[in-house]
């Protein structure tokens, strides 16, 4: 368990341009363990404070998973409130990151996203996907909900959307329709016509104003500002259920299957 937990990546890297990619990786269909969570905001942060940098690509690695969301095996490990609230508020530093980081971030989204892979797609800028990346909030088909990420969610797919993402646990949305819901502003057939445009619109970015881009990011996240308590709040109010049996036995059962 201890191996999972442990595992996992975030590199990053800045071009000629300015143009910032990160990567995230893990090898549990790119899950997130506290650790990793931690580094990608740090991360995230860091480039924004960077005056080298124009814009950033959040991306992840490998082929058929954009992000499985929390990593399963540190949610088994959870076994006291405190604990649980910290694992959780990993989740709202790394929102809180992409909101308040004053340079556009695109999202590359290659494969499936699942609860807070889909916090994180609903929390960069502007994301470009592949017609393979479904998205489904499994949190309640596990006893939690999808607190931490609601608002991210809610804000880029509406309150409508959202709910039905999170009431119907269990069920995978298409990349068309997380697109037609205003999660995805493209989505394509293949992986390098997706990667095409991500490099056009960075590069396009990258000449852009960054004083102008810094003004439409606040533009664009004001009514926001109360998520650094919002979402530690809601890291609680998991972290809580997390420990019930309900969820222990739900999620054992969900790793078996």
């Amino acid at each position: 368990m201890s191996d999972a937990i442990d595992q996992g990546h975030v590199d990053m890297s800045i071009d000629a341009k300015g143009i910032a990619t990160i990567e995230f990786g893990h090898p549990l269909s790119n899950s997130l363990p506290g650790k990793i969570l931690q580094k990608l905001a740090q991360t995230i942060e860091s480039l924004g404070s960077n005056d080298q940098v124009k814009v950033i690509v959040l991306k992840s690695a490998g082929e058929r998973a954009f992000c499985a969301g929390a990593s399963f095996d540190e949610l088994i490990s959870i076994k006291d409130l405190e604990t649980g609230k910290v694992f959780f508020s990993g989740f709202a530093n790394v929102i809180n990151a992409c909101r308040k980081c004053p340079k556009l971030i695109i999202g590359r989204v290659q494969g499936k996203a699942v609860g807070g892979g889909v916090g994180v797609a609903s929390a960069v800028d502007y994301c470009l996907a592949t017609k393979f990346a479904d998205v489904k909030l499994s949190e309640l088909a596990v006893g939690i909900g999808p607190f931490v990420v609601g608002p991210a969610v809610e804000r880029k797919l509406g309150a409508s959307a959202m709910s039905q993402l999170a009431i119907n646990a269990t069920e995978w949305r298409s990349a068309s329709w997380a697109m037609d819901n205003g999660l995805y502003a493209n989505i394509f057939d293949t992986v390098e016509e997706m990667d095409e445009e991500v490099s056009k619109l960075a590069s396009k970015l990258a000449n852009s104003n960054p004083e102008a881009m810094r003004l439409l990011k606040q533009v664009f996240w004001k009514g926001t500002e109360d998520w650094d308590n919002l979402l530690v709040e809601r890291a609680a109010m998991s972290g809580e259920l997390v420990l019930s049996d309900f969820t222990v036995n739900a999620i054992n059962a969900f790793k078996k299957k």
